[in-house]
């Protein structure tokens, strides 16, 4: 039996360190550096992200105590100081490319949800992040409020975002939407809310094969020119194919389109949904549009659980970096517990895994435990858990 590693070891595996150094080299980022490597800044960061640190001098004093044990991940002791420096200096570009490395890696890995329909399906939308003014001069939203804008597609059978855009808080979502869908695949579904209803948009998603499912403006102009065949639901209102009669709407958007009412006997309403899509069931385009919540559930989960309304540093790079650091963290947590099959809420698992980062315990032994338990028993040596990573 060999000797179990710390937890945090254990998580930190599953991202190859030639792989963070090779994209080190490609943006220079330690030209002139002795110590303080990319590795160790995305250490660093992960670490903050993990134990729910949000100021600097408490991410070194916290890292700095398990100094006896920091040579298991390849580190040193850090310098709040040296931090701050990175965080201003390291473009925050080598985090988002690291991401998106390592979800092309583990993407095929991670269980996929089950549809109805075999179109890949994604979400689009965003969310807001405060920031004071005052610190965040860069950040200017209103007259006395800063802000950014995280603008994700979400996929949504896995859950994970694979794309990420950072804007100024004042960016309207259309603005945005264009390099959202910029590499989507032919036979595509996008599901979104009404801020991104922009008849040009939609025209040029049409034109590239991409479906999309979206409510409708209550005030659209329109005609009916036709019927889909009538559904055995009784909640289908109605299934129309109609035309657009606005002129500018009818410039941009000259084809038909399919407008299905559906009665919510839940919420006692009407729901009134706009989709270029004439194949899938009426029922089918209503789901799709219900499982957009997906993304404002996963908006929830990040601000209550990762370390993206604090930050380490007030310079747009420092804040960058961070965002992109709680991402990659999220995307390790997500992989392991789909991974070991863990049936635990992502959000117990994130307490757990922030009290026993330096814990020589086997994940095995972390995720077979559950709320009821009030303490981890110190484990043997064991094996600890391998899982698998894609070089």
């Amino acid at each position: 039996m060999g000797h179990v590693n710390t937890l945090f070891h254990q998580m930190l595996e599953v991202i190859p360190r030639p792989l963070v150094e090779k994209l080190s080299r490609k943006n220079q980022a330690d030209h002139y550096v002795k110590h303080f490597t990319t590795w160790d800044h995305l250490v660093a960061m992960l670490f903050a992200q993990a134990a729910g640190k949000d100021s600097l001098r408490d991410l070194e004093a916290a890292f700095n105590s398990h100094s006896s044990q920091l040579y298991h991940l390849g580190v040193r002791p850090i310098c709040r100081s040296t931090l701050s420096d990175a965080n201003t200096r390291r473009t925050y570009q080598i985090f988002e490319q690291l991401y998106l490395q390592l979800l092309g890696r583990f993407q095929n890995l991670m269980p996929k949800r089950k549809f109805k329909f075999k179109n890949p399906l994604f979400a689009f939308d965003s969310t807001f992040i405060d920031l004071c003014l005052s610190v965040f001069p860069w950040a200017v939203f209103r007259k006395r409020k800063g802000a950014i804008k995280l603008h994700f597609r979400l996929n949504q059978d896995s859950i994970l975002p694979s794309l990420l855009v950072i804007t100024h808080g004042k960016t309207h979502d259309i603005k945005v939407a264009s390099e959202l869908a910029q590499d989507l695949q032919p036979d595509s579904i996008i599901t979104f809310d009404k801020g991104y209803l922009d008849f040009k948009f939609l025209f040029s998603l049409t034109e590239r094969g991409i479906f999309f499912v979206t409510r409708a403006r209550a005030d659209q102009g329109y005609v009916v020119a036709g019927q889909q065949p009538a559904p055995e639901n009784k909640n289908i209102i109605s299934d129309q194919i109609v035309l657009l009669t606005s002129p500018k709407s009818k410039e941009h958007y000259p084809q038909p389109l399919r407008l299905v009412t559906i009665w919510d006997p839940e919420k006692k309403r009407t729901w009134i949904f706009l989709t270029n899509n004439f194949k899938l069931a009426a029922a089918t385009i209503a789901q799709i549009y219900k499982l957009r919540w997906q993304i404002e559930i996963f908006f929830k989960w990040i601000k209550n659980n990762l370390k993206i309304k604090s930050f380490l540093g007030t310079s747009k790079n420092a804040v960058m970096t961070q965002v992109w650091c709680a991402i990659i963290y999220y995307l390790i947590l997500a992989y392991i517990r789909s991974q070991t099959r863990y049936a635990g809420s992502l959000h117990l698992l994130t307490e757990i895994v922030s009290v026993n980062l330096f814990q020589r315990i086997s994940l095995l032994d972390i995720l077979s435990w559950d709320k009821n338990h009030v303490h981890l028993p110190d484990p043997p040596d064991a094996a600890q858990l391998k899982l698998p990573l894609v070089i």
